[in-house]
Protein backbone atom coordinates (compact mmCIF):
# COMPACT_ATOMS: atom_id res chain seq x y z
CA UNK A 1 0.00 0.00 0.00
CA UNK A 2 1.54 3.24 -1.15
CA UNK A 3 0.98 6.73 1.05
CA UNK A 4 -0.26 9.16 -0.43
CA UNK A 5 1.94 12.56 -1.03
CA UNK A 6 0.67 15.52 0.70
CA UNK A 7 3.00 18.64 -0.79
CA UNK A 8 2.59 22.55 -0.53
CA UNK A 9 1.00 21.59 -4.75
CA UNK A 10 -2.02 20.13 -2.60
CA UNK A 11 -2.28 23.16 -0.40
CA UNK A 12 -2.39 25.76 -2.99
CA UNK A 13 -4.56 23.63 -4.83
CA UNK A 14 -7.57 23.33 -1.32
CA UNK A 15 -8.98 26.82 -0.56
CA UNK A 16 -10.57 25.21 2.49
CA UNK A 17 -6.97 25.12 4.86
CA UNK A 18 -6.31 27.99 6.15
CA UNK A 19 -3.37 30.23 7.10
CA UNK A 20 -2.68 28.60 10.42
CA UNK A 21 -3.47 24.86 9.14
CA UNK A 22 -0.40 25.72 6.56
CA UNK A 23 1.52 27.05 9.24
CA UNK A 24 0.83 24.08 11.33
CA UNK A 25 1.87 22.13 8.68
CA UNK A 26 5.38 23.66 7.85
CA UNK A 27 5.97 23.24 11.72
CA UNK A 28 5.22 19.66 11.77
CA UNK A 29 7.53 18.95 8.58
CA UNK A 30 10.44 21.09 9.68
CA UNK A 31 9.92 20.04 13.48
CA UNK A 32 9.88 23.16 15.31
CA UNK A 33 7.52 25.03 17.79
CA UNK A 34 5.83 27.72 16.76
CA UNK A 35 4.96 29.69 19.96
CA UNK A 36 2.34 33.14 20.08
CA UNK A 37 4.27 36.78 20.84
CA UNK A 38 4.16 37.79 24.14
CA UNK A 39 1.96 40.46 24.78
CA UNK A 40 2.90 43.91 24.69
CA UNK A 41 3.74 45.78 27.54
CA UNK A 42 1.53 47.85 28.89
CA UNK A 43 2.17 51.86 28.48
CA UNK A 44 1.03 55.16 29.71
CA UNK A 45 0.15 59.12 28.74
CA UNK A 46 0.21 61.36 31.42
CA UNK A 47 -1.09 64.76 31.11
CA UNK A 48 -0.23 67.62 32.27
CA UNK A 49 2.52 65.85 34.34
CA UNK A 50 5.79 67.98 36.09
CA UNK A 51 5.58 68.48 39.26
CA UNK A 52 2.91 67.96 41.55
CA UNK A 53 1.64 68.73 45.21
CA UNK A 54 -0.82 66.86 47.00
CA UNK A 55 -2.60 67.04 50.74
CA UNK A 56 -4.82 64.59 52.49
CA UNK A 57 -7.46 65.44 55.05
CA UNK A 58 -7.00 62.63 58.41
CA UNK A 59 -4.81 60.06 57.56
CA UNK A 60 -4.18 56.70 59.62
CA UNK A 61 -1.46 54.06 60.14
CA UNK A 62 -2.68 51.42 62.04
CA UNK A 63 -1.60 48.39 64.01
CA UNK A 64 -3.05 45.59 62.58
CA UNK A 65 -2.42 43.26 65.33
CA UNK A 66 -2.94 45.63 68.16
CA UNK A 67 -5.85 47.63 66.90
CA UNK A 68 -3.71 50.97 68.02
CA UNK A 69 -3.60 53.82 65.19
CA UNK A 70 -1.51 56.60 65.12
CA UNK A 71 -3.86 59.44 63.80
CA UNK A 72 -2.27 62.44 61.83
CA UNK A 73 -4.64 65.91 60.82
CA UNK A 74 -3.14 65.83 57.57
CA UNK A 75 -0.18 64.49 55.18
CA UNK A 76 1.34 67.04 52.56
CA UNK A 77 3.51 65.91 49.34
CA UNK A 78 5.22 67.14 46.78
CA UNK A 79 6.94 65.44 43.49
CA UNK A 80 7.01 65.08 39.92
CA UNK A 81 4.91 63.00 37.05
CA UNK A 82 6.34 62.06 34.05
CA UNK A 83 4.70 63.53 30.75
CA UNK A 84 3.55 62.28 27.55
CA UNK A 85 2.38 59.04 25.79
CA UNK A 86 3.99 55.88 25.38
CA UNK A 87 5.50 56.21 28.70
CA UNK A 88 6.15 53.02 31.56
CA UNK A 89 4.45 51.85 34.52
CA UNK A 90 7.22 51.62 36.16
CA UNK A 91 8.32 54.91 38.38
CA UNK A 92 6.24 56.99 36.89
CA UNK A 93 6.15 59.32 39.18
CA UNK A 94 7.96 60.18 42.55
CA UNK A 95 7.24 61.86 46.09
CA UNK A 96 10.47 63.68 46.72
CA UNK A 97 8.81 65.06 50.10
CA UNK A 98 6.12 64.63 52.47
CA UNK A 99 5.34 65.40 55.75
CA UNK A 100 3.15 64.07 58.40
CA UNK A 101 1.06 66.95 60.66
CA UNK A 102 -0.12 67.19 64.07
CA UNK A 103 -0.20 63.09 64.90
CA UNK A 104 -1.13 61.37 67.41
CA UNK A 105 -1.35 58.07 69.69
CA UNK A 106 -3.68 57.59 71.99
CA UNK A 107 -3.78 61.04 72.61
CA UNK A 108 -0.27 61.79 72.81
CA UNK A 109 2.14 63.47 70.19
CA UNK A 110 3.85 61.54 67.92
CA UNK A 111 6.49 62.55 65.20
CA UNK A 112 6.64 60.80 61.91
CA UNK A 113 9.30 61.57 59.91
CA UNK A 114 9.79 60.26 56.27
CA UNK A 115 12.69 59.12 54.75
CA UNK A 116 14.18 57.02 51.68
CA UNK A 117 12.61 59.65 49.47
CA UNK A 118 12.08 59.97 46.36
CA UNK A 119 9.51 57.79 47.18
CA UNK A 120 8.59 55.92 43.71
CA UNK A 121 5.10 56.14 42.53
CA UNK A 122 3.95 52.51 40.00
CA UNK A 123 0.63 52.84 37.86
CA UNK A 124 -0.61 49.43 37.36
CA UNK A 125 -3.81 48.80 35.76
CA UNK A 126 -6.75 51.67 34.60
CA UNK A 127 -10.39 50.40 33.74
CA UNK A 128 -12.89 53.25 33.43
CA UNK A 129 -10.99 56.55 34.33
CA UNK A 130 -9.17 54.84 37.57
CA UNK A 131 -5.73 54.26 38.02
CA UNK A 132 -4.89 51.81 40.08
CA UNK A 133 -0.78 51.66 41.54
CA UNK A 134 2.03 51.65 44.06
CA UNK A 135 3.95 53.56 46.36
CA UNK A 136 7.05 51.99 47.03
CA UNK A 137 10.65 52.59 48.51
CA UNK A 138 8.43 54.34 51.93
CA UNK A 139 10.70 54.00 55.05
CA UNK A 140 9.10 56.56 58.37
CA UNK A 141 10.54 57.28 61.13
CA UNK A 142 8.29 57.83 64.35
CA UNK A 143 8.70 58.83 67.88
CA UNK A 144 6.69 60.04 70.96
CA UNK A 145 6.38 59.80 74.23
CA UNK A 146 9.58 57.57 75.14
CA UNK A 147 8.37 55.48 72.18
CA UNK A 148 10.24 54.95 69.10
CA UNK A 149 9.64 52.70 65.99
CA UNK A 150 10.37 52.27 62.08
CA UNK A 151 7.59 51.85 59.49
CA UNK A 152 8.83 50.06 56.46
CA UNK A 153 8.45 46.50 54.24
CA UNK A 154 10.63 43.56 55.15
CA UNK A 155 12.94 45.35 57.65
CA UNK A 156 13.74 48.10 59.71
CA UNK A 157 16.70 49.11 57.21
CA UNK A 158 15.33 47.73 53.80
CA UNK A 159 13.55 50.90 52.50
CA UNK A 160 11.16 48.65 50.27
CA UNK A 161 7.55 49.72 52.10
CA UNK A 162 4.44 49.48 49.71
CA UNK A 163 1.43 50.94 49.87
CA UNK A 164 -1.13 50.54 47.32
CA UNK A 165 -3.42 53.24 45.83
CA UNK A 166 -5.96 54.36 43.33
CA UNK A 167 -6.44 57.83 41.32
CA UNK A 168 -9.34 58.75 39.56
CA UNK A 169 -9.08 61.27 36.56
CA UNK A 170 -12.58 63.23 37.34
CA UNK A 171 -11.77 63.57 40.65
CA UNK A 172 -7.64 64.27 41.07
CA UNK A 173 -8.54 62.27 44.23
CA UNK A 174 -5.55 59.78 45.06
CA UNK A 175 -6.70 57.15 47.90
CA UNK A 176 -4.26 54.90 49.61
CA UNK A 177 -5.68 51.11 50.47
CA UNK A 178 -5.00 49.36 53.44
CA UNK A 179 -4.98 46.12 51.11
CA UNK A 180 -1.90 44.66 49.32
CA UNK A 181 0.70 46.93 50.95
CA UNK A 182 3.42 45.37 52.84
CA UNK A 183 4.19 47.74 55.51
CA UNK A 184 4.95 46.58 59.22
CA UNK A 185 6.76 48.11 62.58
CA UNK A 186 10.33 47.57 63.49
CA UNK A 187 12.16 47.58 66.03
CA UNK A 188 9.85 49.25 68.50
CA UNK A 189 10.96 50.71 71.34
CA UNK A 190 9.30 51.34 74.53
CA UNK A 191 5.96 51.87 72.95
CA UNK A 192 3.92 50.45 76.03
CA UNK A 193 1.90 47.68 74.07
CA UNK A 194 0.44 49.72 71.86
CA UNK A 195 2.64 49.06 68.83
CA UNK A 196 4.57 45.45 68.45
CA UNK A 197 7.80 44.70 66.78
CA UNK A 198 7.23 43.01 63.34
CA UNK A 199 2.94 44.21 63.64
CA UNK A 200 1.65 44.34 60.27
CA UNK A 201 0.66 48.05 59.06
CA UNK A 202 -1.46 49.87 57.13
CA UNK A 203 -1.61 53.33 55.99
CA UNK A 204 -4.82 55.53 55.25
CA UNK A 205 -5.45 59.04 53.37
CA UNK A 206 -7.09 60.65 50.40
CA UNK A 207 -5.32 63.42 48.95
CA UNK A 208 -6.22 65.86 46.61
CA UNK A 209 -3.22 66.14 43.47
CA UNK A 210 -2.46 69.54 42.01
CA UNK A 211 -3.22 69.82 39.14
CA UNK A 212 -5.03 67.94 38.10
CA UNK A 213 -4.00 64.59 35.92
CA UNK A 214 -5.66 62.90 33.73
CA UNK A 215 -3.77 59.22 33.46
CA UNK A 216 -4.91 56.61 30.59
CA UNK A 217 -3.54 53.85 29.69
CA UNK A 218 -3.32 52.57 26.59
Amino acid sequence: MTGKRFGFAQIRRNPRIPFAGCAGILAAALGVTITAPPPATATWTIRPGGAITARSGRAIVRDTATGSIISCRSVSASGTLKSGSGLSGASAGSVSAAGFHMCTVADLTFMLRPAGLPWHLNLSSYTSGVTAGTISHLHVNASGFGCSVVIDGTAATARDGIVRFTYADSTGRLKLLTTGGNLHFYPVRDCAGLISDGDPATLSAAFTVVPKQTITSP
